[in-house]
């Protein structure tokens, strides 16, 4: 069953500007050091960053919150498994309200996809419920 679902969409230009403005600062209070490492070396490192940008705005849409509520960006984190796939991981608060959100007798499954066509990043978040197995 669908629990939620979320999407967003980022403008490049406007995180290459907030990148060149608050450099480290921003980085450092949105960004995991993985996304960091992930957007640092890619050749597109502003679209790197607005995509995840993008995710982590989409997943708090699909917990149902929205940036409020107690969730920190650093709370969603985006990685790649080895084919690339982007997969979205909730700790903190943000885990906690999934849990919450997450009926007994079942596991809670984020999907994420990434996409970006400049100077547009989206993503689109659905959370599943799975009966345990």
């Amino acid at each position: 069953m669908i629990l939620g679902i979320g999407t967003d969409l980022a403008n490049i230009d406007r995180i290459a500007g907030t990148l060149d403005r608050f450099g480290d600062r921003f980085r450092d209070r949105v960004f995991t050091p993985t996304e960091q490492r992930k957007a640092e070396r890619r050749k597109d490192v502003a679209g790197t960053y607005a995509k995840r940008w993008a995710a982590k705005e989409a997943c708090s849409k699909a917990l149902g919150t929205g940036l409020r509520m107690g969730i920190a960006w650093k709370d969603m984190a985006v990685s790649n498994i080895h084919t690339g796939q982007p997969v979205m991981e909730v700790t903190g608060w943000a885990k906690e309200r999934l849990d919450a959100m997450t009926p007994p007798g079942h596991e809670a499954v984020i999907h994420v996809t990434l996409t970006d066509d400049h100077p547009w990043a989206q993503a689109f978040v659905v959370i599943e419920a799975r009966p345990s197995g």
